[in-house]
């Protein structure tokens, strides 16, 4: 017997396979990145999170080794940098003989420099009582109003600054974030640019041994 609904089902059965096809695995897998990374590019806070996600296993730690290396010319004569707090203290970086001075350079809408925010707010609380360490947390767009807001929303404590005269390009370059810590003397004892987790073990003995000598 003829069969009639062969004509109906043949493009039936042509639409379940196109569709098939369509949600195969490796078209959801790209459809995926494709998200992931429009989301990178369109969301800091997002980015953000996927780095502090990344700092949690272990990537992004301080190159502390390198300090010998950075430090090899020391300085005769300390630099001056004068940065202007949000409350309108001043600090000018050539009379800061005898202290450890932690300086990040930063932005309200970078995402690494939000990342990386919550280990240097830690680090700040470990160390705001010790008086032979200077935190500068210099906003970078000098928006005092953005840049307080920014630490107010996330209950960070961090002593916020702007430079009122530029600071050599040893210290910094334009990358953001970028972070420079200077020993006692005013010599560069670290520097990197990019994310880095401030409140490792290992940056914390650092610091420590900055204090020592």
């Amino acid at each position: 017997m003829h069969n009639n609904y062969s004509p109906i089902l043949f493009p039936l059965k042509t639409n379940m396979a196109a569709q098939k096809k369509l949600f195969s695995s490796s078209n959801i897998i790209t459809a995926i990145l494709v998200i992931f990374t429009v989301a990178m590019l369109i969301f800091p806070n997002f980015k953000a999170l996927v780095i502090q996600g990344l700092m949690k296993v272990g990537l992004f730690q301080p190159g502390v080794t390198a300090v010998k290396q950075i430090n090899s010319n020391p300085n005769t004569q300390r630099t001056s940098v004068i940065f202007a707090g949000a409350d309108g203290n001043q600090i000018d970086t050539k009379n800061m003989d005898g202290k450890v001075v932690f300086i990040n350079f930063w932005a309200t809408w970078c995402p690494p420099c939000i990342a990386e925010m919550p280990s240097v707010d830690e680090l700040y609380s470990k160390y705001k009582n010790n008086s032979d360490i200077v935190f500068i947390l210099a906003d970078a767009d000098a928006n005092f109003a953005k840049s307080t807001a920014f630490m107010k929303q996330r209950s960070f404590d961090l002593p916020v600054f702007a430079y009122q005269s530029n600071p050599p390009s040893e210290w910094f370059e334009g990358s953001l974030p970028t972070t420079v810590v200077l020993d006692k003397k005013g010599n560069i004892a670290y520097k990197h640019a990019g994310a880095a987790n401030y409140s490792s073990d290992k940056f914390i003995g650092f610091i420590e041994d900055l204090l020592k000598q």
